[in-house]
């Protein structure tokens, strides 16, 4: 592993927080012509039959034991096909700004959660930033979090808030999983979500069609870029520079996904957002801060 940071280091990082922090607004467009259940197992579905044949090409071993099998199971539900599913129901009715920016507060999540069940235990600064981010949360959920009246955007919201809440789960259970090499890891685990999904999108929405325009196109967008091709990025770039370099991408994505939501969607960004955001973002900054500071000294 290099411990210096790379030229094309940072050009993945700045890749990687423009193509997550752009998934928001594809979903959205897909969205625009498939159903939520659809655009989430198209998504699982074409991202694992890509890294199934990177997965044979390059001559990556299955895993083998029950417990490896077990752990991959449970992760691909909390990590592809749980908040795959919340987030492209949840953007049937919040804007994709929303949706990025609760994605910030996923390692807010993972603090806690790390501190119960792994060796990673929460110092008062992380406690102080999850607290701060916490407050952000909050804000940007706004003061209707828990009313369900009809037309109300609670439950949408809180959607994409669990979402983030799975990711983390499945972050904390990634830790614990037993070696698995990580393409086959993020090609087996694409695999479980595509087999939760499918019967459910087939159940619910039906046999989906092509949709001419750009819908059409999201969705297939979706499964390759977001999906497959950023997955195998993220591998290359926490082998290359470090799982602590790699944190810089959850400071990123909230930013391009407003960028994106604004500019190509026309969304109209509220004060709220924009509070919501530098709250989450100081939270996640202070409870990082020891890895920061020694990434800055390189």
């Amino acid at each position: 592993m290099s411990d210096q940071p790379t030229l094309f280091n940072w050009l993945s990082i700045l890749m990687l927080g423009l193509i997550w922090g752009g998934t928001f607004m594809v979903v959205a467009i897909a969205l625009e012509g498939y159903g939520p259940l659809t655009v989430a197992c198209a998504r699982t579905t074409l991202g694992a039959v890509t890294l199934l044949l990177l997965v044979r090409i390059m001559g990556r071993a299955m895993p083998s034991g029950t417990a490896v099998w077990g752990y991959l199971a449970v992760i691909g539900v909390l990590n592809t096909a749980l908040p795959f599913a919340l987030l492209s129901w949840g953007q049937q009715y919040v804007p994709s700004a929303f949706a990025g920016i609760s994605m910030a507060a996923l390692p807010l999540f993972v603090f806690p959660l790390a501190h119960l069940f792994s060796d990673e235990r929460m110092t008062s600064r992380k406690t102080i930033g999850v607290i701060v981010g916490f407050i952000g949360a909050a804000v940007l959920v706004g003061p209707g979090a828990f009313d369900f009246s009809e037309g109300s955007l609670a439950l949408p919201q809180l959607a994409c808030i669990a979402a983030s809440l799975s990711y983390a789960i499945s972050s904390v259970l990634t830790r614990r999983c037993p070696p698995v090499d990580s393409i086959t890891m993020a090609a087996l685990t694409l695999v479980v979500g595509a087999i939760c999904l499918i019967p459910a999108m087939l159940v619910f929405e039906g046999v989906p069609t092509w949709v001419d325009g750009r819908a059409g196109y999201a969705i297939v967008f979706l499964g390759l870029v977001p999906t497959a091709f950023a997955a195998l990025l993220r591998v290359q770039t926490i082998r290359t520079a470090g799982s602590v370099f790699m944190t810089l991408v959850n400071y990123q994505v909230p930013v391009w996904s407003m960028v994106f939501g604004a500019w190509v969607l026309s969304e109209v960004l509220t004060q709220r957002f924009f509070a919501a955001l530098a709250l989450i973002l100081c939270g996640l900054a202070i409870s990082q801060w020891a890895g920061l500071k020694s990434l800055l000294k390189r």
